[in-house]
């Protein structure tokens, strides 16, 4: 694609979001429950795409966690089919009237729901993005760009087939969705700069995110990247807590909520330590620790320790790899997330209500757990169907979000003729 193409485009697809108004919530609904049941009636054609990438991605030695994240087999398919369903089934927020008033002056104001028009998505490896950001943009009506990383090209293409198909059966225009995979660099630099685009959405690692910060110049919703923290304190239940710091770093070391950090209080460290030095050695998780809980982890025999490097605290590791720092008390441990979190999750395991509120105040940070894993950073755990991306910025989004975050609102003025005295 050359850059005149890649603008003609951009235009069509900004043509195919007015056109999307049109459509009446029903007709929505009818498009994504068409692609749910595509989704399962075609899997075996997917997950044969989907090889290919895996195949690709094994021949240039991507690291295991980074094959996690690619492959898809029948129960991921299967997901992401009753993510769409879900998505569908869910209240339709379009042109819903969010506050209405009548002024002394004789109008009559609402305020009411629209899509932002035409949203971008760059993102990399994770093929279910593809789906589920064209079921949340496509509820919400807004056509969409999907950018997504080479390494899914081949499941890409099987899946926006799938999504262009059920958009023609129910009669809906395909330039609403765009798939410009595999532009160069110059671009990708059109497309995050281009007008036409009312949104832009990054979803990836440190590199991406900082590439589109530094040079998008349409209005960017920033989600992905971060460092997160566990800190466990001395009136903790341990049982609980070791359980929680396992399946925060272990359950999918890939997703951007896994845990990065553990902190843990000194007068619990060495039972801790050696209760995670068990669990964590049968799923082979390295561990890079301070100089204390180094000392600890070594007489507990642990095989896969590491010395931590000042930058393995400021590191987002998506493998099997936990930073380990143990801290004197609780405002230690308030200090180093402060310091070091990129404001996506954050988790305290204590008993503590006092420091349950001030955790609360303290840390700013878009998720925040107490005695709960960071796993749950997902927009289907938190009853939105999927999401978008867990934004980690202030403004219009945070957190996980889906189609409410891809409204904006218009006032909708009426009078019986009246002007301003």
């Amino acid at each position: 694609m050359n850059l005149n193409n890649l603008k003609k485009e951009i235009a069509r697809a900004k043509k195919a979001s007015t056109s999307l108004l049109s459509l009446t919530a029903q007709e929505r609904r009818g498009v994504l429950a068409k692609l749910a049941d595509a989704l399962t009636k075609n899997s075996l054609m997917i997950i044969e795409a989907n090889k290919k990438d895996v195949r690709e991605a094994e021949r240039s030695g991507k690291p295991t966690s980074f094959i996690e994240r690619l492959s898809l087999d029948e129960r991921k398919i299967l997901g992401m089919s009753e993510s769409v369903r879900t998505i569908a089934d869910a209240k339709d927020v379009l042109f819903e009237t969010l506050e209405e008033t009548r002024r002394p002056s004789g109008l009559h104001i609402k305020k009411v729901r629209f899509p932002l028009g035409l949203v971008a998505m760059i993102y990399e490896s994770r093929p279910n993005v593809t789906i589920e950001a064209f079921a949340i943009a496509f509820k919400s009506g807004n056509a969409l760009l999907l950018k997504g990383g080479k390494e899914i090209c081949h499941t890409n293409k099987a899946l926006i087939a799938l999504i262009h198909k059920a958009l023609t059966e129910e009669h809906v225009h395909t330039d609403s969705v765009k798939d410009v995979s595999g532009l160069e660099k110059e671009l990708t630099l059109e497309l995050m700069q281009n007008t036409a685009i009312d949104c832009l959405i990054p979803r990836g690692g440190h590199g991406l995110i900082a590439f589109v910060k530094e040079h998008a110049r349409v209005p960017v919703i920033i989600t992905g990247a971060s460092v997160v923290h566990t800190y466990i304190d001395k009136s903790a239940d341990i049982t609980d807590a070791v359980r929680i710091i396992v399946n925060a770093k272990t359950r999918r070391v890939s997703i951007c909520n896994a845990l990065d950090v553990a902190l843990v209080h000194k007068d619990v460290s060495s039972e801790v330590l050696g209760l995670l030095a068990v669990e964590l050695s049968k799923r082979n998780v390295e561990i890079r620790a301070d100089a204390e809980s180094y000392r600890i982890l070594k007489q507990c025999g642990y095989v896969h320790l590491t010395r931590a490097k000042k930058a393995d605290f400021d590191t987002e590791f998506l493998d099997y790899v936990l930073a380990v720092k143990i801290v004197g008390d609780f405002e230690g441990a308030m200090q180093h997330i402060e310091t070091h979190s990129l404001g996506h999750s954050e988790a305290i395991v204590t008993r503590s209500k006092k420091q349950t509120e001030e955790f609360f105040l303290r840390i700013d940070a878009a998720c925040l757990y107490v005695n709960t894993s960071t796993q749950f950073s997902d927009g289907g755990e938190f009853g939105l169907g999927g999401e978008i991306g867990v934004s980690t910025q202030k403004l219009h989004a945070r957190g996980p979000f889906a189609t409410a975050e891809l409204t904006t609102y218009k006032y909708l003025v009426e009078s019986d003729g009246a002007v301003r005295k």
